[in-house]
């Protein structure tokens, strides 16, 4: 059985929520608006001082509360990244311990899984060494009966496939003709054999081979 494919690699939380260049626009935004302000300050102390008209204060005025307002947005925004930096970064990292969570689990159902598979290989083998020799006398006395019930080779081969539990579409698939042609070549084995239906050929051969040994009838009894 195939290994189970390693799971592709996640990337780092780091990566998947890196957002230092819209963190670096924005302190060097604010850095800028900062300046601005200040230079905004010194030339409405110098334009009090120096009584420059009302008007020109007053775009002063508006200019330094622009910046104010700058620096708001800005250092809001940076906030708002680093905030969302965090909370991607967490959930990154949590859907990375899931993932390595389910993968461990996967792995761990796929070896349960190649073990069984083994297992039942063993078995199976070992039934196969085991039943080798009943299974050879009992096609043997398959064949046998066949040919008491003057079977051609065309019915032995259906009769073969219905034992082995084949409907008749698939019977008919195996042999490459129709399905009614099976039907009428099974009918023609139930009439040879004085059987009445595919049950009823199961159960010629293989009944008795399906009921428990003496031994085993003499246990159930006593208890």
């Amino acid at each position: 059985m195939s290994e189970v494919a390693p799971s592709p690699q996640i990337p780092p939380a780091d990566d998947l929520t890196n957002d230092r260049r819209e963190q670096r626009l924005s302190v060097a935004l604010g850095i800028v608006f900062i300046g601005m302000t200040v230079l905004m300050v010194f030339d409405v102390a110098f334009d009090f001082q120096e009584a420059i008209s009302l008007k020109h204060q007053l775009v002063c005025v508006s200019e330094l509360v622009i910046g104010l307002v700058g620096i708001g947005v800005t250092g809001r925004w940076l906030v708002g990244s680093l905030r969302r930096e965090r909370l991607l970064k967490r959930d990154a990292d949590m859907a990375a311990t899931r993932w390595q969570t389910r993968e461990t689990e996967l792995r761990s159902e796929a070896a349960a899984l190649v073990v069984r598979l083994r297992t039942t290989e063993r078995e199976a083998c070992r039934w196969k060494h085991e039943a080798g020799e009943l299974l050879s006398g009992l096609g043997g006395a398959i064949d046998a009966q066949f040919g008491r019930w003057t079977l051609t080779p065309a019915e032995r081969d259906v009769a073969l496939l219905l034992l082995k539990g084949l409907s008749h579409k698939e019977v008919a698939s195996v042999r490459g003709v129709g399905e009614a042609t099976v039907r009428q070549q099974a009918q023609s084995i139930y009439r040879k054999a004085g059987l009445s239906s595919r049950n009823d050929l199961a159960a010629f051969f293989l009944e008795d081979l399906l009921l428990p040994n003496q031994s085993t009838r003499s246990d159930v009894e006593i208890q």
